[in-house]
């Protein structure tokens, strides 16, 4: 009887890593997603179909997030490319029962701190989201083109550490945005994005 449990549990587990190990393709149609933001207000991601969407996953107890908000690093991007018309989405997965959670109030008063630009901050309570995307960490960045289809999935930067000066940094994901919105081929398409991991669950 123990033996079959523990057959099954095994299973259960393999087929769980297996669901979540099967995000979004590059080249194919993004997840749709309907979400609120802080704001109480609702964003469908087919609404913006038509426009170049990032979605950043995030979390402001993440010290990598911390750094790249504090440093200006992330909000400088945010308003640079809000003046080229891209849609910057602000995702949390963060189990409501997990220590790092923060209530609405809590995250727009941290994010207006650190002047943040993006268009909306989306609360992804039952993480479903997150899972879709496969998202791993905080930050971690992905591109949507225009007829949905996503383009870019991965790091920021090839800097964990934030070690190196910024004019030094190989910047994977402001690379790809950039030739995408000049029509171009983009030649890095996914990387390994670094960060705190998202957190699913409230023992994560």
């Amino acid at each position: 009887m123990n033996q079959r449990f523990m057959l099954v549990t095994v299973m259960l587990i393999i087929a769980s890593l297996v669901a979540f190990a099967d995000g979004p393709v590059i080249g194919e149609k993004a997840p749709d997603f309907t979400l609120e933001d802080t704001h109480g207000n609702t964003h469908n991601l087919s609404d913006f179909e038509g426009q170049v969407v990032v979605l950043e996953w995030t979390n402001p107890n993440c010290p990598f997030v911390v750094r790249h908000y504090r440093d200006d690093l992330m909000p400088a991007l945010q308003r640079k490319y809000a003046e080229k018309g891209v849609v910057w989405l602000v995702i949390n997965t963060t189990h409501p029962e997990h220590r790092d959670f923060e209530t609405n109030e809590s995250l727009n008063n941290i994010f207006d701190e650190w002047n943040a630009a993006y268009q909306a901050q989306l609360v992804d309570l039952d993480v479903s989201v997150g899972r879709a995307y496969d998202a791993r960490t905080t930050p971690q960045m992905y591109i949507i083109c225009k007829n949905g289809m996503l383009r870019y999935n991965g790091a920021i930067d090839d800097d964990p550490r934030g070690s190196n000066p910024h004019s030094e940094r190989v910047q994977y994901f402001q690379n790809a945005l950039e030739q995408l919105l000049e029509g171009e081929e983009i030649e890095t398409t996914e990387t390994r994005p670094y960060g705190c991991s998202v957190k699913y669950t409230k023992d994560t």
